[in-house]
């Protein structure tokens, strides 16, 4: 894994989902109800389709295509037709940015 600074621009709401690109990778970056934020996979592993135009319901994501469901502070699968887990990564705010642990491409 490698530490990588992405700006963030403006801010991102509580139950807010952001599609960022890091070190070649689509990531979907998550802030939840009670602020925390997480980076997952922007691609569901039911159907490929980019979960950063999805829906937040409390710490699950929701794939907009057929409604499977991740839990974004593991990665499992947490709905069908959803059963293989995403990728999740360590992030953390800097000021207005994030520092975001992925490995390089």
């Amino acid at each position: 894994m490698s530490l990588h600074r992405v700006p963030l621009g403006e801010d991102l709401p509580t139950g807010g989902l952001r599609r960022l690109v890091v070190a070649g990778r689509a990531v979907c970056v998550v802030r939840t109800d009670d602020g925390r934020l997480f980076a997952i996979d922007d691609q569901c592993s039911h159907e490929e389709e980019s979960l950063s135009e999805g829906q937040l319901l409390g710490c699950e994501i929701e794939c907009p295509w057929h409604f499977g469901r991740f839990d974004v502070t593991t990665g499992k699968a947490a709905a069908l037709p959803a059963m293989e887990p995403i990728r999740t990564y360590p992030v953390s705010a800097d000021g207005d940015d994030l520092l975001v642990d992925v490995p390089e491409e």
